[in-house]
């Protein structure tokens, strides 16, 4: 039966947990929030780099993040395949990369620093202004049933308009340093 005609999968802890894609694309549970995932998984992923912040040097947290957007579009396909939505909210390793970049780019800076970040790029990431809408809605017309290739179309664009947010955000704190 086509994905299409199958009723999406609600994630669980035992979704998550049986695979390993799951567990990435769902942000080692923080997608699993049944309010603002979106919002959990950047939080999730602000206190990573928090923790991590003084263990990793700048090389190791560019390979993280580079090898993180790759992985991030596979975890992403499958993951959403497997809950047969093109692009469900739970799935927050795109806020994760993205907002890492972010802080990463950023650095070295303090908490409020990095609170304006987190603001800036929740509100491009929710209420996805120019730029950021035309990366969500870049794949979204992608149909299972007619597209062999659909759901590695959605997996990159899950992970495209959070890295277009990411722009924005490094945007916007350039001009606001430079102002």
């Amino acid at each position: 039966m086509p994905d299409t005609l199958l009723r999406p999968i609600r994630p669980t802890g035992h979704f998550m947990m049986a695979h390993p894609a799951h567990v990435m694309a769902l942000g080692f549970g923080s997608g699993l929030s049944p309010k603002a995932p979106g919002t959990m998984g950047t939080l999730w992923a602000w206190a990573v780099f928090a923790l991590l912040q003084g263990r990793l040097t700048e090389v190791q947290w560019g390979w993280l993040i580079a090898l993180s957007i790759p992985l991030g579009w596979w975890a992403c396909t499958v993951t959403a395949r497997h809950m047969r939505v093109l692009d469900p909210g739970s799935i927050v390793w795109d806020e994760i990369a993205a907002f890492w970049l972010v802080l990463w780019l950023i650095s070295p800076t303090g908490f409020w620093s990095q609170l304006v970040a987190f603001a800036l790029f929740r509100f491009f990431d929710a209420v996805k202004p120019g730029p950021v809408a035309w990366a969500d809605q870049l794949y979204h017309d992608a149909d299972p049933a007619l597209d062999a290739r659909a759901w590695h179309k959605a997996g990159w664009g899950i992970m495209l308009d959070d890295l277009v947010a990411a722009f924005c955000t490094l945007l916007v704190l350039a001009l606001w340093r430079a102002w």
